[in-house]
């Protein structure tokens, strides 16, 4: 079967080995597995995250933070039984949640590892951590097994993201993403209906501040805003680390100052977002 599950369309044949731009074939890919701590408040909680990093993803941003894993060099192939073992490991470990990271290429399989670790008794919310690129088919087939939508918006300009993402189409496929993301889970809801408890369903839109690109990020928070009010979150983050392999991308070289992001968060209350999380100290 040709391969279309994200918006770059490869057509391999991944049954047959064949690799897309994901870098990967059909086989279950998995970099790391474990609690983790450095979510949202609302996803890590006390207990942490129970993160599946899938190797692999069709965007390759120039400033990727996890390189190796996105690659796909770093991982293992597992079976689809042994990710039901990890599904519910992570549940006897206690974590808050199931967050499979970057896993778009692997949506079928996750879907049936899904059915086969509830009906061996898995019932964490499932968390689809993704960077929007994403098309709305293979979305619609998460509906009923993700509960949390955690999704970036990472260019409204085409110019950025096909200079550092190769995807000048980014924007119109994550606006189209999100929009199926939010009618699945609508508004948010937390445990005992206090958002400073975890989150059960809901969908949360993080945004990267890139060095010199204030104004394309005030575009997104403001789309997003216009667009879904208070039935989203907002999740600004100022985490952009400079990497060794930026020489061609000089005005990346940097991280954003305290000045910039305190710009863009004064931004963001003045347009009245009231639902979002930011980020302070290291």
């Amino acid at each position: 079967m040709k391969c279309d599950l994200c918006p770059r369309k490869c057509l391999v044949d991944r049954k047959k080995g064949e690799k897309g731009i994901c870098g990967q074939t059909e086989n279950l890919k998995v970099a790391r597995a474990a609690l983790h701590f450095w979510e949202e408040p609302c996803i890590s909680g006390d207990a942490g995250s129970g993160a599946v990093f899938f190797s692999g993803c069709p965007l390759h941003c120039v400033f990727c933070q996890n390189e190796n894993i996105a690659n796909g060099t770093v991982g293992k192939e597992i079976s689809l039984e042994r990710l039901v073992d990890i599904f519910l490991e992570l549940q006897e470990k206690r974590a808050n949640n199931i967050n499979l990271v970057t896993p778009g290429h692997f949506v079928p399989q996750i879907v049936k590892a899904l059915d086969q670790a509830r009906k061996e008794g898995l019932t964490l919310p499932v968390v689809y951590n993704t960077s929007s690129y994403e098309t709305v088919d293979t979305i619609k087939m998460l509906e009923g097994y993700v509960d949390i939508y955690l999704p970036d918006f990472k260019y409204m300009s085409p110019v950025l993201s096909k200079k550092y993402s190769h995807a000048p189409d980014y924007a119109e496929v994550a606006k189209a993403a999100i929009a199926e993301m939010v009618r699945q889970t609508g508004k948010a809801v937390f445990v005992n209906g206090d958002e400073d408890n975890l989150i059960l369903s809901g969908t949360i839109v993080r945004h990267l501040t890139l060095p010199g690109c204030m104004a394309d990020s005030m575009q997104i928070l403001k789309y997003l805003h216009d667009t879904y009010g208070d039935m989203i979150y907002i999740s600004i983050m100022n985490q952009f680390t400079p990497l060794s392999n930026l020489e061609k991308y000089p005005e990346l070289n940097r991280r954003i100052t305290d000045e910039e992001y305190e710009t863009l968060v004064d931004y963001a209350i003045e347009i009245g977002i009231e639902n979002g999380f930011i980020q302070e100290g290291n």
